[in-house]
């Protein structure tokens, strides 16, 4: 009998050992509340209602019908926010060829800044993920090409019609009946949506110049020919094309690596127990998935929390050129409608400890603070009405282990860790990025 024992245990044995690649995750009690709370909310779509595409899957990726995303346009534009030769136009003539779109967007912030607020040209140095980056103290500070709100990463932002914390950028959908309100917007007018008209405006905004230096001599004129060979040639090496191109790669980056989403294509040990319950806090008593809803996480309006705004400190600049006053107003600063003062668009929640700030303003270096934040419902700001502020300020009653796997599933589980799979090797200039100035070039290993 003993040997017989023996041989059975040693069969199962092998035979399990032998099934490991064809590990199949069950499905625990949690998750299948889980699933029950996603259903509910997504009125019956289910888990794919949460989803992001792969990347290269250009026709489940929401996209401008007046920009088609293309592999051409997809790989250039890529180059193109990357590109530090693109900044030809700066004010202080020695910080050419030193910043780039991606001086505020860059990866290791979760194609955020690093940053409080955000510095192009006259910025100096880089750090880890950004953070090192200061303003040249040897230039004047209206040099300085600074944000007036926190840079928002560029994660998902095909998720969104608008852009920017205001929305003004934009000229369908969301901001339809809003044209009065366009004058220095010029180019909502063209009719594209808020990411096309952001890549296209924040070129001159940003001191980037597309020339025909730039094109020949960089060798971005076979590119431009790939991406937009049904332009005719007088018209096809241009700001705007370049905004297309870059904007047709902005919406391929989607944090679809992330825990959350193997969790939601079956994979249920993708997530811990803490997480789990995070996530059933998140769109259970938290409320969270009122606005933060779909494969983006965000919806589409714009929301009074009370957050602070830039003050003028070691950790942020407030120049008057900005508009302050109808920044801090946020989308009531654009539409001029009391009913928007002191609202802000909704942003993804993909990848926020990349960069470390939180809130319009960067007023929070804690995703856990933010959440004790609204469970409170105290504003910072002092200028926000009550009767503008969000119904969920306040009212969300969590408990402080809510409030903590809540957390957890914030910074681990919607936190894509393979976003340097989005970034090109070298660029056409050989030129390093996304800052290239001398201090830059040390920190970021270039020369």
């Amino acid at each position: 009998m003993g040997k017989i024992t023996t041989l059975i245990l040693i069969t199962l044995l092998l035979f399990s050992c032998s099934n490991d690649d064809d590990y199949v995750p069950i499905a625990s009690g949690l998750d299948k509340d889980l699933k029950t709370l996603l259903t509910d909310i997504s009125e019956d779509k289910g888990l794919a209602y949460f989803i992001l595409p792969q990347s290269d899957e250009y026709l489940k990726i929401p996209q401008d019908p007046l920009n088609p995303i293309t592999k051409e346009k997809v790989e250039l534009g890529k180059l193109l926010l990357h590109e530090t030769a693109l900044g030809k136009n700066p004010k202080i003539d020695e910080m050419k060829a030193t910043y780039s779109c991606a001086s505020c967007h860059q990866v290791a912030a979760g194609f955020s800044s690093g940053l409080r607020q955000g510095i192009g040209e006259c910025g100096v140095g880089f750090g880890t993920n950004g953070n090192g980056r200061v303003i040249n103290t040897n230039v004047p500070v209206d040099s300085v090409d600074i944000q007036p709100l926190r840079s928002p990463t560029l994660l998902n932002v095909a998720y969104q019609d608008v852009m920017l914390w205001n929305g003004q950028f934009g000229g369908t959908g969301t901001n339809a009946g809003t044209e009065s309100n366009w004058t220095n917007i010029q180019e909502n007018f063209l009719g594209f949506q808020g990411i096309e008209v952001q890549a296209i405006k924040g070129q001159g905004v940003h001191r980037l110049l597309i020339d025909e230096d730039f094109v020949n001599t960089l060798g971005y004129k076979e590119m431009f020919d790939k991406a937009f060979g049904d332009i005719i040639e007088s018209e096809r090496y241009t700001t705007k094309n370049a905004g297309l191109a870059m904007a047709a790669y902005e919406r391929t980056l989607l944090a679809n690596k992330s825990p959350w989403q193997e969790w939601l294509k079956g994979d249920y040990d993708a997530m811990s127990e803490e997480e789990k319950k995070g996530a059933i806090a998140f769109f259970g008593n938290g409320k969270c998935y009122q606005c933060h809803t779909g494969p983006a996480l965000n919806d589409k309006s714009f929301h009074a929390f009370g957050m602070g705004d830039f003050d003028n400190s070691d950790k942020a600049l407030v120049l008057d050129s900005a508009g302050f006053e109808n920044v801090k107003k946020g989308r009531g600063g654009f539409t001029k409608n009391p009913d928007d003062n002191y609202k802000f668009k909704t942003p993804t929640l993909y990848n926020l400890t990349d960069n470390g700030f939180y809130g319009h303003g960067g007023t929070f270096t804690s995703v856990r603070d933010v959440i004790v934040y609204k469970n409170k419902g105290v504003p910072q700001s002092t200028e926000v009405t009550t009767e503008n502020l969000a119904a969920q300020f306040g009212t969300i009653d969590l408990t402080d282990q809510e409030i903590d796997n809540l957390t957890a599933f914030i910074e681990i589980s919607l936190r894509d860790t393979d976003l340097n799979r989005y970034v090109p090797e070298t660029l056409k200039s050989g030129l390093c990025f996304p800052v290239n100035d001398v201090q830059s070039q040390q920190d970021l290993g270039c020369n």
